[in-house]
This record gives C-alpha cells, structure tokens and sequence, in this order.
C-alpha cells in the first residue's frame, strides 16, 4: 500500500484533474491559459528564425508540459489508458519537439501537435462544471463552437507544419512558414488564387485533405453557430443529452426536467 503522503498527493491530483470543485474548474481554467499561451508561443515563434533564448524558452515549456502529462496519469484511474491515448501520445510527441532545439535536433514543427490539448482541455472544464452550473454561462452557451474552432486550429496548424516541412527545400513558393500559412488557408477555403502551388504527387495529396478536411471543419463550426443554443442535461429515462433551454419536458421520452440554471442566481 502506498504512504500516506503518496496517496493524499494522488487524491488532490484526482481532485484537480476530474473533480467538480470550484478548485477544480479554476485548475482547468489555468491549464486552458497555460495551451492558449503555448500556442501563440508556437505561431509567434514559428516565424522567427533560431535563437539562444528560444531554446531556453522552449525547454521550459517542454519541462512544463512533461509536468502537466506526468501529473494526468497519476490522477488517472485507468493510467494504461492514458498513456495510450491520443493526446498523451501528441503530447510525448510534442515535448520532443520543444525540447529537440537543446540537442540540435529536426522536428521542432511537431510543436503544433500540442494543439491538440486545447480539445482535450476544452472537453475536461465541460466534464467539471457538474450539475447546476458554475461555469460562466457564456462559455457554457459557445461550448461546442469554442471545440468547433479548436479543431479547425489544430488542423490548420498541422497542415502548416506538414506543408512547410515536406515543401520548403524544394518549393521555392514555400519559404517560411507564412507561406505554408497562406497557401494553407487559401486551399482550406478553396479560395485558389494559384500564386503559391504544391507540385508532385506529395504536394497534391496534402492539397486534396486540406481542401476536403478543411471544408467538413468549416461546416462543422457553421452548424454549431447557427442552429438554436441547447443545454447539455441528459434526460435520467432516455438519455438525450440536449435540450432546448426552456424545455419542461423531454421531447423523446416526455419526462418532466428539472434542469438547473447556470448558477447565476443568488
């Protein structure tokens, strides 16, 4: 059995990481500030040629990060889980790649894998608003459009990435990452001005799924913005998940709601 100490560390983790304490969703909320933060480091930094202060500044996000994934599979009640899944997965992925500039090593693009923790990040302040709210309502109302756009980021990040790697020593339109940038949203929004273009067959697939990814993210975050805001309660007889915000009744089962408010009033 392990000592005492270990445990009571291994609760407060279990408390921070899937709790539903206001300690908890503040936990969350700094972790949300800490990714947001990380990747505006990756986008600013992306366009800047090497530099020593860089690569401190990088190390210390690759320790910080390593911290933060240590922590989440000690928390976990299913550790083998975790450790298999995919954002622990891009998140080993991308401290190798914050911490490659120490050891001179390629791959520091994969930085952008670490996007991926703003879905994830998204999904856990979601989990430990609980029942009756207390999460501020107008995160609580743009959750699926703040995902929609999470996702669409991460796409455009990686692409970019890929496009820039795979392009940049023999495609003399791709010569920085801004290039990759444009050519990447000019292509996921099928814009096409046709100024920078990608030849061969690698850079023709990587067309190909910038274009149809692309497309089926921005009608994802279409659908989300435009059709009627729902609450996320599940109904206790049948299990619906969303209901209209006033709704008294379930409209699958017509079992009478009780669905709290967003802990707003007194």
């Amino acid at each position: 059995m392990p000592p005492r100490y270990v445990q009571s560390m291994l609760s407060t983790l279990r408390e921070l990481y899937g709790g539903q304490s206001a300690l908890a969703r503040r936990f969350h909320l700094g972790l949300l500030i800490f990714d947001i933060t990380t990747v505006a480091f990756i986008v600013a930094t992306s366009f800047m040629g090497p530099a020593p202060w860089l690569r401190l500044v990088n190390a210390a996000f690759g320790f910080l990060i390593t911290a933060d994934l240590v922590a989440r599979i000690l928390a976990s009640r299913r550790r083998a889980r975790e450790v298999v899944s995919l954002s622990t997965l891009a998140d080993v992925v991308a401290i190798g790649s914050f911490l490659a500039p120490i050891t001179g090593g390629a791959g520091s693009f994969l930085r952008v894998l670490r996007t991926l923790r703003l879905v994830r990040t998204l999904g856990a302040m979601d989990q430990t608003r609980g029942p009756g709210g207390g999460r501020p309502s107008a995160f609580h109302r743009n959750d699926e459009a703040l995902v929609a756009v999470a996702n669409l980021l991460v796409f455009v990040f990686i692409m970019t990435g890929l496009v820039y790697e795979t392009q940049h020593r023999a495609n003399p339109d791709i010569g920085n990452y801004a290039d990759a940038l444009y050519f990447t949203v000019t292509a996921l929004t099928t814009t096409g001005f046709g100024d920078i273009t990608l030849p061969g067959t690698t850079g023709r697939m990587l067309t190909v799924i910038v274009m149809i990814a692309g497309v089926t993210l921005f009608l994802r975050l279409a659908q989300v913005m435009f059709r009627p805001y729902k609450v996320r309660f599940p109904c206790p007889a049948c299990g619906l998940q969303r209901h209209e915000h006033d709704a008294v009744h379930c409209k699958a089962c017509g079992l009478l709601l009780n669905i709290p408010d967003d802990g707003d009033a007194g």
